[in-house]
């Protein structure tokens, strides 16, 4: 399966993230060397055989001690901007040769990044840049709407038996993370994806009102949406002390920009670069059906 020698170490950042903790997993299962990166090492519950450093992207200055022997890195962008990531990125290019970027489906080609209207499709388009300019080997995933996502609507589903919110009506392809690293791993640790942008979605596309039912399904009990307007949801947001303030109208504009686009197109490529078929949401709310009840 891999092209990496017995010595070469891995670097997985965000690795106690949705994706990353499915990386680092995937990596330790192959028994290849992998060095987890997390702001609380004490907590990270790694796999055996995981090395696991404190380290954090916002303090560039230490990144250099903790990609010391690091051949690859896996990158998850956690910033809702990139004005960090000139820095950032030259520190990875300084020891690893090969970096995977996890970028955002709202990249476009075409479009330079001031171009982008989406401010996450923006700070996005400015990281892939500087990766490609910076590093030996590259390769970008583009992810469709993470089904982690929904768990946004487990204290609401926790609570009773509907969701809240604004633009239930907004078409998405849920793609499971246990894809999202099957595919981030074999470009890490295999030759030929150099270079590459990989579009990555689930099999279906469904609107969030469909998500939630999907995840009734899973949980044995229906469970509804019922739709806000932007305002109430923009309200509701804002007074949820978990969720950031500064990301609320982000969220919301791509949300109507996402109703006048044309629907998601489902790719193939997890199927193509994994052997198997893309996940369900179905699949994903059944894995997680614990965090719901």
């Amino acid at each position: 399966m891999t092209n990496t020698t017995q010595h070469d170490t891995i670097l997985v950042t965000g690795a106690t993230g949705n994706v990353g903790r499915q990386v680092t997993i995937q990596l330790a299962e192959a028994g290849l060397p992998v060095r987890a990166m997390t702001r609380r090492p004490e907590s990270a519950s790694m796999p055996e055989g995981v090395e696991v450093v404190r380290g954090d992207l916002a303090d560039v200055a230490g990144l250099d001690a903790v990609l010391t022997g690091a051949a690859a890195v896996f990158l998850m962008w956690p910033f809702h901007d990139a004005d960090l990531a000139s820095e950032i990125i030259g520190a990875i290019a300084r020891h690893a040769r090969r970096v995977v970027l996890l970028s955002s489906g709202a990249v476009h080609d075409h479009l330079t990044p001031e171009q982008h209207e989406n401010a996450v499709g923006r700070s996005h388009a400015v990281v892939e840049r500087l990766v490609e300019a910076s590093a030996s080997e590259w390769t970008i995933l583009r992810p469709s709407t993470f089904a982690a996502n929904t768990l946004w609507w487990a204290p609401q589903i926790r609570a009773g038996d509907v969701v809240r919110g604004a633009f239930g009506a907004v078409p998405m392809v849920p793609v499971h993370e246990k894809d999202m690293a099957e595919v981030a791993v074999r470009a890490l640790t295999e030759d030929g994806h150099h270079g590459e942008k990989y579009p990555l979605t689930g099999p279906q596309v469904l609107t969030q009102a469909e998500q939630v039912s999907v995840i009734g399904q899973a949980l044995g009990r229906p469970v509804r949406w019922l739709e806000l307007s932007r305002e109430q949801e923009r309200e509701r947001l804002l007074s949820d002390a978990s969720f950031p303030s500064s990301f609320v109208d982000v969220l919301l504009d791509g949300y109507a920009g996402m109703l006048d686009r044309p629907r998601p197109v489902v790719t193939a490529t997890v199927e193509k670069l994994t052997g198997h078929p893309a996940r369900t949401l179905l699949d994903w709310a059944t894995d997680h059906a614990s965090d719901f009840r």
